[in-house]
């Protein structure tokens, strides 16, 4: 069996990013194997030391280096309000239209039978906690407009109506099965401002 050389295991870990080939993968590697040592060295000290000390808020499970992350610390914020997102990369797209000022809370997914993810595997019952000490009068639900998002939504629907919470969504603007981190700033705005009751 042929031995796997350091290099074609740096192109076989590449490839694994989201949206990284074969060939792009093999780009990137030899890009960082033509750059100097103390360049390359700085790269994997980097992504080793984020592993490391990123983890996730205690409050709305988005990456932070503390028990709470800086959104959450944020005092400034309307704490009556909070968005439930899919992934922490959904903040800063939300975050970068200036429409919202409230909280978050990342679920670290949807449901979806198909890939064996169901309602256990999300932060969902951290969620229900949260809005059942009485602070929350407001919840959107900022998922993408997939079918495991609109199954999402319904679920966590149902479970927050008893609460007499007012439960919103985006409004349209946002095509059917696009993804939020794609969509542009005064897309995401209009359907934050326009935002309908469930």
């Amino acid at each position: 069996m042929k031995e796997v050389t350091p290099v074609e295991r740096l192109i076989d870990q590449l490839s694994t990013l989201p949206s990284i080939g074969r060939k792009t993968a093999q780009r990137l590697a030899y890009f960082i194997l033509a750059q100097p040592e103390e360049r390359a060295v700085s790269l994997a000290e980097s992504i080793v030391n984020a592993r490391k000390k990123i983890s996730f808020c205690e409050n709305c499970f988005n990456y932070s280096e503390r028990e709470f992350c800086d959104i959450c610390e944020n005092n400034n914020r309307d704490r009556s309000v909070v968005m439930i997102v899919e992934s922490p990369k959904d903040i800063p797209v939300i975050e970068s239209t200036n429409e919202f000022n409230g909280l978050y809370h990342v679920l670290h997914g949807v449901i979806s039978p198909l890939k064996g993810i169901s309602p256990d595997d999300l932060r969902i019952r951290e969620l229900i906690n949260r809005v059942g000490k009485g602070e929350i009068e407001e919840v959107i639900i900022g998922l993408d407009f997939s079918v495991e998002s609109e199954a999402t939504t319904i679920y966590i629907s149902r479970l927050l109506k008893p609460l007499g919470i007012s439960i919103t969504r985006f409004a349209s603007g946002i095509p059917a099965g696009a993804a939020l981190e794609y969509a542009d700033s005064m897309t995401l705005s209009q359907a934050i401002r326009g935002r309908i009751e469930i």
